[in-house]
Protein backbone atom coordinates (compact mmCIF):
# COMPACT_ATOMS: atom_id res chain seq x y z
CA UNK A 1 0.00 0.00 0.00
CA UNK A 2 1.14 3.23 -1.22
CA UNK A 3 1.83 5.73 1.23
CA UNK A 4 -0.50 8.35 0.28
CA UNK A 5 -3.32 5.37 0.30
CA UNK A 6 -2.32 4.78 3.97
CA UNK A 7 -2.34 8.38 4.66
CA UNK A 8 -6.31 8.51 3.35
CA UNK A 9 -7.52 5.23 5.46
CA UNK A 10 -6.57 7.07 8.40
CA UNK A 11 -9.83 9.43 8.25
CA UNK A 12 -10.84 12.94 9.68
CA UNK A 13 -12.63 13.55 12.29
CA UNK A 14 -14.94 16.00 13.89
CA UNK A 15 -14.74 17.76 16.97
CA UNK A 16 -17.65 17.92 19.10
CA UNK A 17 -17.74 21.57 18.53
CA UNK A 18 -17.72 20.88 15.08
CA UNK A 19 -20.32 19.25 14.97
CA UNK A 20 -22.33 21.25 16.96
CA UNK A 21 -21.58 24.65 14.37
CA UNK A 22 -22.00 22.82 11.12
CA UNK A 23 -25.58 21.61 12.32
CA UNK A 24 -26.22 24.98 13.32
CA UNK A 25 -25.34 26.71 9.96
CA UNK A 26 -26.68 23.74 8.37
CA UNK A 27 -30.32 24.55 9.88
CA UNK A 28 -30.30 27.65 8.50
CA UNK A 29 -29.40 26.70 5.10
CA UNK A 30 -31.92 25.33 3.36
CA UNK A 31 -31.41 22.29 0.79
CA UNK A 32 -27.77 22.12 1.87
CA UNK A 33 -27.16 19.24 3.81
CA UNK A 34 -23.66 18.55 4.65
CA UNK A 35 -20.37 20.86 4.72
CA UNK A 36 -17.70 20.27 1.78
CA UNK A 37 -13.86 20.60 2.66
CA UNK A 38 -11.06 20.36 0.23
CA UNK A 39 -7.52 21.02 -0.26
CA UNK A 40 -6.64 23.48 -2.81
CA UNK A 41 -3.55 24.35 -4.52
CA UNK A 42 -2.41 27.96 -3.60
CA UNK A 43 -2.29 30.18 0.04
CA UNK A 44 0.70 31.46 1.50
CA UNK A 45 2.27 28.04 2.21
CA UNK A 46 1.29 25.98 -0.99
CA UNK A 47 -2.39 24.22 0.13
CA UNK A 48 -5.41 25.90 0.89
CA UNK A 49 -8.82 24.53 2.78
CA UNK A 50 -12.20 25.56 0.78
CA UNK A 51 -14.73 24.90 3.26
CA UNK A 52 -18.70 25.02 1.48
CA UNK A 53 -22.09 23.90 2.06
CA UNK A 54 -23.71 21.58 -0.62
CA UNK A 55 -26.75 19.50 -0.83
CA UNK A 56 -24.97 17.42 -3.53
CA UNK A 57 -22.32 14.35 -2.79
CA UNK A 58 -19.92 13.80 -5.35
CA UNK A 59 -19.02 10.44 -6.86
CA UNK A 60 -15.09 10.25 -5.06
CA UNK A 61 -16.83 11.70 -1.66
CA UNK A 62 -16.22 10.27 1.59
CA UNK A 63 -18.31 10.99 4.11
CA UNK A 64 -17.99 11.53 7.72
CA UNK A 65 -20.28 12.52 10.61
CA UNK A 66 -21.04 13.15 14.12
CA UNK A 67 -23.77 14.13 16.05
CA UNK A 68 -25.81 15.07 12.81
CA UNK A 69 -23.30 16.82 11.29
CA UNK A 70 -22.08 15.58 7.92
CA UNK A 71 -18.54 16.60 6.52
CA UNK A 72 -17.54 15.45 2.69
CA UNK A 73 -13.99 15.47 1.44
CA UNK A 74 -13.10 14.19 -1.52
CA UNK A 75 -10.62 11.37 -2.42
CA UNK A 76 -7.81 13.72 -3.00
CA UNK A 77 -8.27 16.36 -0.90
CA UNK A 78 -7.95 12.89 1.70
CA UNK A 79 -4.35 12.58 0.65
CA UNK A 80 -3.70 15.48 1.97
CA UNK A 81 -5.85 15.48 5.01
CA UNK A 82 -5.53 12.04 6.82
CA UNK A 83 -5.51 11.86 10.22
CA UNK A 84 -6.79 15.34 10.73
CA UNK A 85 -9.18 16.90 12.95
CA UNK A 86 -11.47 19.50 11.98
CA UNK A 87 -12.57 21.72 14.94
CA UNK A 88 -14.30 25.17 15.55
CA UNK A 89 -12.91 27.85 17.28
CA UNK A 90 -14.63 30.93 18.69
CA UNK A 91 -12.06 32.89 20.61
CA UNK A 92 -11.30 36.65 20.88
CA UNK A 93 -9.82 36.15 17.81
CA UNK A 94 -12.98 35.60 15.95
CA UNK A 95 -15.51 32.47 15.17
CA UNK A 96 -13.41 29.58 12.33
CA UNK A 97 -13.46 26.23 11.28
CA UNK A 98 -10.05 25.14 11.73
CA UNK A 99 -8.06 21.91 10.73
CA UNK A 100 -5.50 20.30 12.36
CA UNK A 101 -3.39 18.22 9.96
CA UNK A 102 -1.20 16.05 11.25
CA UNK A 103 0.71 15.84 7.49
CA UNK A 104 0.75 19.57 7.19
CA UNK A 105 4.85 20.35 7.98
CA UNK A 106 4.40 23.78 8.09
CA UNK A 107 0.82 26.39 7.99
CA UNK A 108 0.62 30.22 7.88
CA UNK A 109 -0.53 32.63 10.47
CA UNK A 110 -3.90 32.68 9.60
CA UNK A 111 -4.13 28.64 9.77
CA UNK A 112 -5.74 28.27 6.16
CA UNK A 113 -3.05 27.29 4.18
CA UNK A 114 -0.12 25.14 4.56
CA UNK A 115 2.53 22.38 3.40
CA UNK A 116 3.72 19.01 3.20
Amino acid sequence: MSQDAATAMKGVTISEPAAKRIVKVLAAEPGNTALRISVEGGGCSGFSYKFELTGTRNDDDKVFTRDGATVFIDEISLVYMGGAEIDFVDDLMGQSFQIRNPNAVASCGCGTSFSV
